[in-house]
């Protein structure tokens, strides 16, 4: 009899080979197409039983083409690259990883604000240029001094797992912390952290705002020119989450007009940016290449947790952390 076949789609900056190990020792088949493109994943995938999913784009159209395919599973929290309603409606089982760099996330955000906080960038830019203290607060500039942090509001956009571990790091260098999130349980919120009853709210009183939610066709934009008008002036904006959340033009004209004093994306709309992409090149938006997941730890486990779902599938018929759930109306999970 032929082992199940598991196919890897792109793996971009991961190893698979900690996953490969693991799927090959519970029986698998694996391969690894090593594309994004649909052409490529159906030919690779096209007697696979499970795809793990990095950024590729599955939908229903891929999905037509994999008929033998039974379960999903991301390299990711995020789980927006595949159209899970068409995954439900063809009874698969869609699986993520909630908690696989959550803390690395977490600091790489806060890592982020503080930079823009104490601006660092600039700082850095002075001394390399010869310049130095007397450079650093040189009137004409364009950016006040730096503001004492325990003095400022850090907004945080969402409050899952991430945001909840920001919050806890964040909470003894912040003057006030607070979230808006309508899906979080009041019952849950931690003290220490102001729940807002409006993202309107939130933002007129944050001096960062930092994003910590999925991207969905109501998420999509969110971070607009009326949105970034709301805030005090000189603010912050943080993004590890998606891209699509922030309207770029809206961002550009919010820093060029002064409303923000900067921002800081480990995410863009377009994932790597053409050289011509004006974020890619504004002196005051701070870029990181998506990698706010990674470290040592984190990189292992991207690919190794997908593959426990799978594997966790093939015994027991049930994938660990599922977020489309075949058998139960009303999924996703």
């Amino acid at each position: 009899m032929h082992p199940p076949v598991a196919v890897f789609t792109d793996t971009e900056d991961l190893d698979p080979e900690p996953g490969m190990r693991l799927l090959a020792e519970a029986g698998f088949e694996v391969r690894v197409a090593g594309s994004r493109d649909p052409d490529v994943l159906a030919a690779a995938a096209e007697d696979a039983v499970a795809l793990i999913v990095g950024y590729a784009r599955v939908d229903a159209a891929l999905l037509d083409r994999l008929p033998r395919l039974r379960v999903l599973a991301t390299m990711s929290a995020g789980h927006d690259m595949i159209d899970t309603e068409a995954a439900r409606r063809r009874g698969l089982w869609v699986a993520n990883l909630p908690d696989a760099a959550t803390e690395d996330v977490a600091v790489h955000a806060l890592a982020s604000a503080l930079s823009l906080v104490r601006h660092l960038p600039r700082a850095d830019a002075v001394v390399r240029g010869g310049g130095w203290s007397a450079e650093f607060v040189a009137p004409g500039e364009g950016l006040p001094l730096p503001r004492r942090a325990s003095e400022l509001t850090l907004g945080l956009v969402g409050f899952g797992r991430i945001a909840r571990a920001f919050a806890a790091l964040a909470a003894p260098v912040f003057g006030r912390v607070a979230a808006y999130d309508p899906h979080a349980d009041p019952a849950h919120w931690p003290a220490g952290v102001e729940r807002c009853g409006s993202l309107d709210a939130l933002a007129a009183t944050s001096d960062v705002l930092s994003l910590h939610l999925p991207l969905t066709s109501a998420t999509h934009g969110l971070v607009d020119a009326e949105l970034l008008r709301r805030m005090p002036p000189g603010g912050f904006l943080v993004n590890v989450a998606r891209g699509e959340l922030v309207d770029p033009e809206a961002l550009l004209e919010a820093v060029d007009t002064g409303r923000l004093a900067g921002a800081a994306l480990d995410v863009l709309p377009v994932e790597p940016p053409p050289a011509d992409d004006p974020l890619r090149r504004h002196p005051r938006i701070r870029l990181s290449p998506h990698s706010a997941y990674l470290s040592d730890a984190s990189r292992r486990a991207y690919v190794c947790e997908p593959a426990a779902n799978v594997v966790a599938w093939h015994r027991t018929g049930r994938p660990l952390t599922p977020v489309v759930d075949p058998t139960t109306e009303g999924s996703p999970a």
